[in-house]
């Protein structure tokens, strides 16, 4: 018999149900008779149940039976004490336009809160569901100063922002993130989808001075991390350090907030910048690790910004830091560094080739052995003895299958095998790393290959491809003037041959890298209009748009190409650097 009572209600409870999702189906498709009748239904069979009652009452109201609702829930107020019941009563009369008989009872709702602050949570929400703010804003706030431990502030923030009032948005997020610091991060989530890039925004000016007022008033250093946020999205990076330096200074625990905005920085960069921070971690930590990875990254923007006559500068400071930290497996990384500094800045490859044997010696991990494997490796192609440098990018292969680096390794032999013009070789390499599990090195490998299947056919000498190998690897050289000369015999002499647009490319890049920004813009122009319905159409407007942006102070401009690649390129791997620069530009919020 139990069995069968347990099966009855099962059944019951299944039928209930499939009715309630076929009212909740005419309902949503604007059925309303059908709903109402189906909710009448439902409603009858448990007339205890407000959720029934209200999408009863919604159905009326939908076919405009007023009174009919009126009644439905002047009878069901009394015997319940569920306060959006009198919302929903109120709703009505709005409806008819009644406002002062629907303010009577949204008060009557509001009140209910002073015999228990707990309601807030159904009012408040029925009242936003009604679209109804002002009213929700005053529920959650009267629950809240009812009952302090209460926190409304995110629902509050989420109304300011649909009302368009971002100050006390930003004032309520601040005082909820205040007492839950725990969602920092869904705080600043938040925030960027109002402020910009733009320092005058008149969003970011409101949410610098919010935080700049709460620093003045309380000492929590919450608001000067969110003020460093705001620089850095601001690309205000010397700001940004002024409160990470205020930071460590009250908590001087760690610096790695400061290491990453120093690499935030470099990453944008902004080397200046970056190079300032790194000098001040190689003077403020304590810790040799610490200490040595700054001067490593302080020395790589070093021998980025230098021009030859500040190569002897570079190498003094490399042979200081040896003087003070040993060569050692600490100091491995400034090993490599400073041997491709040798090589690839002094041209002394026989030095460096010599310091990185010595590193071989020490006492090091497999790993690290690769890491100086591939450094040798990268020298000897330099120097174009590609046989030599292909038997130790294939030890590191051997030693470690399918690590990162043995892919990098994977990748050097096919760019190896392609400088030398063995391009069979090298596409059967690239092949196999198109599915690399490293993203960079898959995308270098097809492009690549593309390279290489392109134009392999034209001409069965293969002479021009062989040509623009040889200038790509004379810029892997720093032969830049070199490998631009060598770049325009390719386009004088094979014209009209699917090299063209490439050699066009890589040309345009390296007038980029030594300053000539109005033969690049050429270049890329040349290639818009002679090749835009090929593969390097959408690469030539974003790299322009770049350029206008950056180098030639034509915004302008750039938004047009950012536009192209926004309407005309929506499969291009620029598309979503292009909408987020396209809007910057704009004046948008970050997206």
């Amino acid at each position: 018999m139990r069995f069968l009572l347990i099966l009855f209600l099962c059944f019951c409870s299944n039928m209930f149900s499939q009715e309630d999702i076929v009212a909740a189906e005419y309902f949503k498709n604007g059925d309303f008779e059908k709903a109402l009748l189906s909710y009448q239904r439902l409603y009858n069979k448990s007339p205890n149940n407000n959720t029934y009652l209200i999408q009863l009452v919604k159905s009326h109201q939908q076919l405009e039976n007023f009174q009919e609702a009126e009644s439905l829930l002047l009878n069901q107020i009394p015997k319940f004490n569920y306060p959006p019941l009198l919302i929903e009563l109120g709703y009505n009369y709005q409806l008819q336009n009644k406002l002062y008989d629907a303010e009577i009872y949204y008060n009557k709702a509001l009140e209910t809160l002073d015999e228990n602050p707990n309601y807030v949570f159904a009012i408040g929400k029925t009242f936003e569901d009604k679209s109804l703010l002002e009213h929700a804003i005053t529920a959650y706030e009267k629950a809240m100063a009812l009952r302090p431990e209460l926190n409304f502030n995110v629902q509050l923030a989420r109304i300011y922002g649909e009302q368009g009032n971002v100050s006390k948005m930003f004032e309520s997020y601040l005082n909820f993130v205040e007492i839950n610091d725990g969602y920092l991060n869904t705080i600043k989530r938040a925030f960027s989808e109002f402020i910009s890039e733009d320092s005058e925004n008149e969003n970011n000016i409101i949410l610098r001075r919010l935080l700049l007022k709460k620093i003045q008033s309380d000492q929590n250093l919450l608001w000067n991390e969110l003020l460093s946020w705001l620089f850095v999205q601001q690309k205000d990076y010397n700001k940004a350090f002024t409160q990470e330096k205020a930071i460590f200074f009250r908590q001087p625990e760690s610096l790695d907030r400061i290491e990453e905005l120093a690499l935030i920085a470099q990453a944008d960069n902004h080397l200046d910048i970056a190079l300032n921070i790194f000098t001040y971690l190689t003077e403020t930590a304590q810790d040799a690790d610490t200490q040595l990875k700054a001067h490593y990254y302080r020395l790589q923007i070093k021998t980025q910004m230098a021009t030859p006559s500040d190569y002897p500068e570079v190498l003094s400071a490399y042979q200081d830091i040896f003087t003070e930290y040993g060569k050692h497996t600490q100091t491995l990384q400034m090993q490599i560094s400073y041997a491709h500094f040798l090589a690839f800045y002094k041209h002394n490859s026989q030095e460096a080739v010599s310091s990185l044997k010595q590193s071989l010696e020490l006492p090091i991990s497999g790993f690290q052995e690769a890491q100086i494997k591939m450094e040798l490796g990268n020298i000897l192609v330099l120097e174009e003895k590609f046989n030599e440098a292909l038997i130790y990018y294939t030890q590191i292969q051997r030693n470690l299958k399918n690590s990162t680096i043995a892919q990098e390794a994977r990748f050097k032999v096919a760019q190896t095998s392609y400088y030398k013009g063995d391009f069979k070789w090298a596409e059967s390499q690239l092949k196999i790393l198109k599915s690399s599990t490293s993203q960079l090195i898959a995308n270098d490998a097809l492009d690549l290959m593309l390279l290489i299947t392109d134009n392999k056919y034209e001409d069965s000498t293969q002479t021009a491809l062989k040509l623009y190998a040889k200038a790509d690897l004379m810029a892997y050289q720093n032969k830049t003037s070199e490998a631009i000369s060598l770049l325009d015999v390719v386009l004088n002499e094979h014209r009209g041959k699917t090299i063209e647009d490439q050699a066009l490319l890589k040309q345009a890049q390296l007038y980029e890298k030594i300053k000539e920004y109005h033969k690049a813009e050429n270049n890329y122009l040349s290639i818009i209009t002679n090749f835009s319905d090929d593969i390097l159409a959408d690469d030539a407007h974003f790299y322009l748009a770049e350029l206008y942006r950056t180098k030639l102070n034509q915004p302008e401009k750039a938004k047009d190409h950012y536009e192209k690649i926004i309407f005309n390129y929506q499969d291009s791997i620029f598309f979503v650097e292009a909408r987020k620069n396209y809007r910057f530009l704009r004046g948008d919020a970050i997206d």
